[in-house]
């Protein structure tokens, strides 16, 4: 997966991008996500409509979302869990009743993504001030092209010829 440039010519977010990522689709059920997720041990996957464009994001802050109590989690909310006393029983049996639901209950749109000919330098400080793995979209079409996680930058720096 790693491209050699020749002098003269710039690492884009192309260059870095894992080609081929793992996606979901808004109509897939929670329970597929999470196993693709817990299975793969991704923080968060892209949601991507039937054309390939890019709708979002599906990871483990929307899981959280689900498992824990209401009052925690709504606006105006409790300020502070420590004297809920909630076992992982219930958090499981929350995942439970939510299971079969479409991933588009809980999936965030992200408003932070590359696109190809971003620069590497700036895909990489975009990467690390998110802290999350990266959608690369197409600007013209909105089709998701690809994805940088950290492991993706790692294999390439790793690669890189001196």
């Amino acid at each position: 997966m790693t491209t050699t440039h020749s002098k003269g010519t710039h690492p884009t977010a192309s260059t870095i991008m894992d080609k081929n990522p793992s996606v979901l689709h808004p109509t897939d059920k929670i329970s597929q996500a999470v196993e693709c997720i817990m299975k793969h041990r991704y923080r968060r996957l892209p949601v991507v409509d039937d054309d390939g464009c890019f709708m979002g994001v599906f990871g483990v802050t929307c899981l959280l979302r689900l498992v824990l109590p209401k009052a925690v989690i709504m606006d105006k909310g409790l300020e502070s869990a420590a004297y809920i006393r909630d076992s992982l029983s219930d958090l499981h049996r929350r995942l439970k009743e939510v299971e079969d639901e479409p991933i588009s209950l809980c999936m965030r749109e992200e408003m932070v993504r590359v696109s190809p000919d971003t620069p590497l330098i700036e895909t990489l400080l975009i990467l690390y001030k998110t802290g999350a793995s990266l959608p690369v979209v197409d600007p013209e079409t909105g089709k998701l092209v690809g994805v940088i996680s950290y492991f993706d930058v790692g294999e390439n720096i790793l690669a890189a010829e001196v």
